[in-house]
């Protein structure tokens, strides 16, 4: 594997970029790329690992042939276990066996180029701000936001009344900071009620000049952009389903 012999980062911000690439290469592998990292994993293969790179990519292949290799090694053989479980189980459990891969890569990077305990401390927190994969692939990052006391019920209903579409003929929930500024004093309220709601692609955070869908099944949120969906193309969706909901309709 070639995923860290051409690039290593030295200093805790790069170390960090680094971290965030390969996590959203992962999260794209299970979530809006299920289908495909689905199929990858056949059971009938060899040990099988999920890589992330920087570069915000992912992939499926055999474990690094050097010993010792190059970078720490995910998680082997996820590929037995795909059909012997439930299908959101074996990918909480990817997702979970994923998170570690991610700290291991980071803090092996701060070894090797001698980060101290400051710098160790400030890397974790930079880390920690960030739901894990195992909270965006499950859902609990978004039931966490829900939680949170600074948003009370009210207005999380407002907030999903604001979103609908502006025609009776659209029944997709989906939401574009810059619409809302079309209504007086909208744009701000808006943004607050939303600025914690987490991609279910990616992970990050809504901002106020993007473009969301929320799927009618699982009730997450996702960019636009992560899911393929624009605005003109939500504006005919009556029902919206997220990638990983529409893939589990169509496997047995």
């Amino acid at each position: 594997m070639d995923g860290g012999a051409q690039y290593n980062p030295r200093t805790v911000e790069e170390v960090f970029r680094d971290f965030k690439g390969r996590r959203a290469g992962m999260i794209k592998a299970l979530t809006t790329d299920v289908e495909e990292f689905y199929q990858q994993c056949d059971p009938e293969k060899e040990n099988l690992c999920l890589y992330g790179f920087p570069s915000e990519q992912w992939e499926v292949n055999l474990p690094a042939e050097e010993v010792p290799p190059e970078l720490p090694e995910p998680a082997l053989g996820i590929n037995f276990a795909r059909d012997g479980m439930q299908e959101k189980d074996w990918l909480a459990l990817v997702a979970v066996h994923s998170d570690a891969w991610l700290l291991a890569v980071a803090f092996y990077f701060g070894a090797r180029f001698g980060f101290d305990k400051a710098d160790r401390k400030r890397l974790f927190n930079m880390i920690n701000d960030l739901p894990t994969i195992f909270e965006v692939v499950t859902g609990i990052a978004k039931k966490q936001v829900k939680d949170k006391p600074s948003v009370s019920n009210s207005s999380s209903k407002k907030s999903k009344s604001n979103s609908k579409g502006r025609g009776s003929e659209s029944q997709g929930k989906y939401s574009k900071g810059m619409q809302a500024k079309d209504e007086e004093g909208l744009g701000e309220e808006d943004e607050e009620e939303h600025g914690d709601t987490l991609c279910g692609a990616c992970g990050e955070n809504y901002a106020s000049d993007e473009f969301w869908i929320c799927c009618d099944m699982c009730e997450r949120w996702f960019h636009g952009k992560c899911v393929k969906i624009t605005p003109a193309r939500a504006e005919h969706i009556k029902q919206y389903k997220c990638p990983s909901c529409s893939n589990k309709r169509a496997r047995p």
